[in-house]
């Protein structure tokens, strides 16, 4: 590659008017004098930013070794085209999950079934297991564990009543039997493993109207051990909350894991931004939480603890009780009362959260539990983060944890990352260090007076990025796809990470890819309806799975990819020599 054009400024001025009408990689057939400057690093720099719309400003990617290289990356190594449907259910497919491997698969569905593929060069069904026999309504979600013997099965339980919680089946991929069954409520809390044989499940504690406690379980994956000396479960966390939300969509980050280099931001206001990302740390004193809009009181219960010698709980006794006998009248709605009293309750039994949150090097055993929750209305509007420290990775010891004085009853978070919008998917790169985020955006300066209605929410959906290891939103939001559902029916939509390339769902029909480097979007993949789950494999980023309504999975492979798939194919010699002789004849 030289270090500038080969040919005049008139040729190259030519050459690049004509690429504007024509597909790119084909002007090497047509035109002469491609080959001539088909390594020039100047021509491919340019062709990059103007075929891509890339802003100038954005370096190229640190891995890449040249303009050229990078440019065949990006157009010829998307998983973009479809070589295989698999329709083996018989109604909406809504999860996929990749073994560690990558030689396995399993999706989920409405017709209740988990089924396990054989990725090979053709895709084949191995197995399927049917849920309905244990009052499954549906399966929703499904992890494999880090060493690919066993598979978390999330779906949804009828009960009683038709009451519908959510329950965790874990099946041995080793003969295909079921395990163990753990209760799971609310059933999209959906569960995942903490390691190699303990998972994670949720409960729910109404406390009042608007107002519960969520507590996250450790569960032993093989509970038919039980024993005097062996627990099979161990609570983990008990966390309050307010105003209807609740703990969802839980997943483990492994600190240890990071070891990729910084991603690069593509715009100078993006670093801008991210110092002003509306995330706070629990666990210290910064500006960030000093900055964040306090609950106030009520002046009756202010003054009560101005008082000297007031605790807390003996103001909100008295509160209650000049309320009761008429000497104070709350300027309050209920629902704002029950949850000015819950805010007042958990201030003095709340245990602290861990200091120094950001502070795990690379060689820490550290890990992050992740979910959804939210603090002003039902729908999931925050991300919540708590440390899980070394000693609690195991169910050993006290069922219900270690011991806790009266003024711990709950967990506090260490870290809450506020998204100001309704938070319809999540997932985290394959080195657990950067967080990607599906929203749908509020509007900017709604105000919520009813927990029970919350805004109306965007149709285009944001993809933020967060960096874990700072916990700042590193750059601006992905767009392209987009959702209809209104805020009160909304649902998860899932998306996958990769190397490279980062992957969603959308309620347009269709799958997308991004470029994690460069923010750019590489590829629309069609269904006939809804995309719910898409799949990277985690050994081969140019083989990508999409899951739709329509009842379908599909296969997509990158054109490099198809290629090769071709090559490998046996030519039907004799068949080719039979057309030739009778050509002749």
């Amino acid at each position: 590659a030289g270090s500038g054009p080969l040919l005049p400024d008139s040729v190259l001025y030519e050459i690049f008017l004509y690429l504007d009408h024509v597909d790119v990689l084909s002007v090497g057939l047509v035109c002469q004098q491609w080959h001539a400057v088909a390594r020039d690093e100047f021509l491919w720099k340019e062709l990059f930013y103007r075929y891509y719309r890339v802003s100038r400003e954005v370096p190229r990617h640190p891995a890449a070794v040249s303009w050229y290289d990078e440019f065949q990356r990006l157009y010829d190594t998307i998983p973009c085209v479809e070589v295989q449907a698999l329709k083996e259910h018989n109604d909406q497919v809504l999860h996929l999950s990749f073994s560690h491997s990558g030689s396995l698969f399993a999706s989920c569905s409405k017709d209740c079934t988990v089924k396990i593929w054989s990725n090979e060069l053709d895709i084949s069904l191995q197995h399927s297991s049917n849920m309905r026999p244990y009052n499954w309504s549906y399966t929703q979600f499904s992890q494999f564990n880090s060493d690919d013997s066993l598979l978390l099965v999330s779906g949804v339980f009828v009960g009683p009543h038709n009451s519908s919680s959510g329950e965790i089946a874990v099946i041995s991929m080793e003969n295909f039997t079921l395990l163990s069954r753990v209760r799971n409520k609310p059933y999209d809390v959906f569960g995942c493993w903490l390691n190699e044989t303990n998972l994670i499940s949720g409960n729910l504690h109404r406390i009042g109207r608007i107002t519960s406690c969520s507590v996250l379980w450790l569960n032993n994956a093989f509970q038919g051990i039980e024993s005097e000396n062996v627990n099979v479960v161990k609570r983990l966390f008990k966390i309050q909350n307010l105003n209807a939300s609740t703990i969802r969509t839980v997943m483990v980050a492994d600190c240890s894991r990071y070891d990729s280099p910084d991603l690069l931001l593509d715009y100078e206001e993006q670093l801008a931004a991210s110092s002003t990302c509306p995330g706070f740390d629990l666990g210290s004193d910064s500006e960030e939480e000093e900055a964040k809009p306090k609950q106030t009181l009520e002046p009756a219960v202010q003054e009560l603890l101005a008082e000297g010698g007031v605790t807390a709980e003996d103001g909100l006794q008295q509160f209650f009780d000049d309320i009761m006998e008429g000497r104070v009248r709350p300027a309050m709605t209920e629902t704002e009362l029950e949850t000015k009293v819950a805010e007042l309750f958990v201030r003095s039994r709340t245990k602290p959260p861990e200091p120094n949150l950001l502070s795990t090097d690379s060689n820490s055993k550290t890990k992050y539990l992740i979910f959804t929750t939210g603090c002003l209305t039902y729908s999931p509007h925050q991300i919540g983060i708590k440390r899980i420290l070394p000693h609690q990775m195991t169910t050993a010891g006290p069922v219900l944890g270690e011991e806790r004085r009266s003024d711990e009853f709950f967990d506090s978070l260490d870290h809450v990352i506020d998204i100001h919008g309704h938070i319809i998917g999540m997932g985290l790169s394959p080195d657990h260090r950067y967080l990607y985020v599906n929203s749908r955006a509020w509007p900017r300066d709604c105000v919520i007076s009813d927990p029970m209605q919350p805004p109306p929410i965007a149709e285009e959906i944001d993809l933020h990025v967060f960096d874990l290891k700072t916990m700042k939103e590193v750059k601006r939001a992905l767009r392209a796809h987009r959702a209809y559902t209104p805020n009160e029916e909304c649902f998860f939509i899932f998306l996958d990470v990769s190397r490279d390339f980062v992957a969603s769902g959308a309620e347009d029909r269709h799958g997308y890819i991004w470029d994690r480097h460069y923010n750019i979007c590489l590829a629309k993949l069609q269904h006939d309806n809804v995309v719910n789950s898409v799949a990277f494999s985690p050994v081969e980023q140019e083989l990508l799975l999409t899951a739709s309504d329509d009842t379908t999975i599909k296969v997509w492979r990158s054109p490099r990819a198809v290629r090769v798939q071709q090559a490998r194919k046996p030519r039907p010699r004799k068949l080719l020599f039979s057309w030739l002789m009778n050509q002749k004849s």
